[in-house]
């Protein structure tokens, strides 16, 4: 759609997939947007580059993508037609075990649950079954702004379980470790101790997820989600403005209309001038959750897991049991550094061979961290690996290694390590940023926040930044 006269400009500060989603609303209605990015290319933590060695394509951050081939907003878009396209593993995920053996997360719970033991067959069936049967309503729902919600009996049945925390309900739910296990890997993805009310959340939408979609990652790399909102949003007329840091408002007319896909801490050095002084104070106590430290590999070959079904699934969680990974999730949040971290692997390269050179494969890995923290956790990340997949050592060609510092040099939005955006307990998910029926809205009324700081949260979704501009939309008559 053209833009039309009359119409205020949108000025649009980021491009990462929340950005994009904004900026592709507003030009949808037919307004003239432009978005700057600081960056040399688009994507914020959805980005892919060669990180290790000549034709070693790695996802920088985010790489495993549930909720972006779910998203209610990425849907509605004709992405596909820009050069998105998804690639499914045969399973979701992987669970390995000491054993040798482990635990699938499959499409079909049925399969799923082939992988568990008997006693804990029907208690997950019936955890996960319902949900399953009714996302296409519980979606909008839970991706969303706190609201009443318009089918309040079936918030009230996901609430009965997800405002628990995880080891709460996997240990209820389940008698025996590989299902408890299961879930608590599923659970670990919020960055929360796993003791914490609300952890269990998470578990439960990842698990469903898994069910609905596989988990799904873009052919090429995640690079593809942001290059085909690009494309999408330069076919409406839209502009993006690359290399160009965007450090204060100063210098804008004050006419446009503006979204932040920043955090609190940026959105107050940019625009902080233009906020009024409970609103900065409100920010200023937002707070950020623990970092992540992440290692990419170019391999000689697959990881030799020694459970053979780990290479039918994209995505591996490194952690043994539900103890272990809760013991080490709780040392994170407590400042320390667990020695056997819960580690997130994907090996993207078994279902896509543009990742990597023929013959050859990639790793991805990361474990949480203390905010900030500046440890090296490659020995310990490694050694995870190493313990479910002898000799993986001696196929590493390369690595390469980003600690939390590092994240935020790279994005910005990273405050401390913290990919999130922002701690997502169940006080930061009513406060997200403020407490208010208009979180994105900000106390200057021709400014929105847009980002992973504005509900619902971390994740490659886009729901940040359509929430945003329908907000605005709403404001202007639209």
């Amino acid at each position: 759609m053209a833009a039309s006269a009359g119409k205020p400009e949108v000025l649009v500060i980021g491009s990462g997939p929340n950005g994009l989603a904004a900026a592709v609303t507003m030009a949808r209605h037919g307004f003239p947007v432009t978005v700057r990015e600081a960056g040399e290319t688009v994507g914020g933590a959805t980005r892919t580059l060669e990180l290790t060695l000549p034709g070693f394509r790695h996802d920088a951050c985010s790489a495993i993508h549930p909720l972006a081939e779910a998203s209610p907003c990425f849907r509605e878009l004709p992405l596909s037609r820009f050069g998105l396209s998804w690639i499914y593993p045969d399973a979701a995920l992987a669970h390995p075990f000491d054993d040798g053996t482990a635990v699938l997360l499959h499409k079909e719970i049925l399969k799923t649950v082939e992988t568990l033991d008997a006693g804990d067959r029907g208690a997950y069936q019936q955890l996960f079954g319902p949900l399953l049967e009714e996302w296409e309503l519980l979606a909008p729902e839970l991706l969303a702004p706190m609201h009443f919600p318009t089918h309040p009996l079936l918030m009230a049945g996901f609430g009965i379980h997800g405002l628990r925390s995880a080891t709460g309900l996997a240990e209820n739910r389940f008698q025996k470790s590989r299902a408890k296990a299961l879930f608590a890997g599923l659970a670990a993805h919020s960055i929360l101790s796993l003791d914490r009310a609300g952890s269990a959340a998470f578990g439960l939408i990842l698990g469903v997820l898994g069910h609905l979609n596989g988990w799904p990652f873009p052919k090429g790399g995640a690079q593809q989600i942001t290059m085909a909102l690009a494309g999408y949003l330069e076919s409406l007329g839209g502009k993006i403005v690359t290399g160009e840091a965007v450090r204060s408002l100063n210098a804008t007319s004050g006419k446009e209309l503006m979204f932040l896909n920043v955090t609190p801490r940026q959105a107050l050095t940019i625009a902080g001038s233009r906020f009024t002084p409970g609103y900065r104070q409100q920010l200023e106590s937002y707070r950020y959750g623990p970092g992540v430290f992440k290692m990419d590999w170019a391999l000689s070959g697959p990881i030799p897991w020694r459970a053979e079904e780990c290479r039918r699934a994209a995505t591996v969680h490194l952690g043994g049991t539900l103890e272990e990974i809760a013991a080490g999730e709780k040392e994170v949040w407590q400042g320390s550094h667990p020695e056997r971290p819960f580690v997130l692997l994907a090996q993207q390269s078994l279902f896509d061979p543009s990742r990597a050179p023929e013959g050859k494969q990639t790793g991805w890995a990361y474990c949480h961290v203390p905010n900030g923290s500046t440890v090296d956790m490659t020995e310990r990340i490694e050694r995870q690996v190493e313990r479910f997949a002898p000799g993986f050592r001696e196929l590493i060609l390369a690595r390469s290694v980003r600690d939390c510092a590092g994240f935020e040099r790279y994005n910005a939005n990273c405050i401390g390590g913290d990919i999130n955006g922002g701690v997502q307990d169940l006080n930061q998910i009513l406060a997200r940023p403020i407490i208010g029926p208009h979180p994105y809205a900000t106390s200057d009324s021709r400014i929105f926040l847009c980002s992973s700081s504005t509900p619902p949260g971390g994740g490659v979704h886009g729901m940040c930044g359509y929430h945003a501009a329908q907000l605005a939309l709403e404001r202007l008559g639209r």
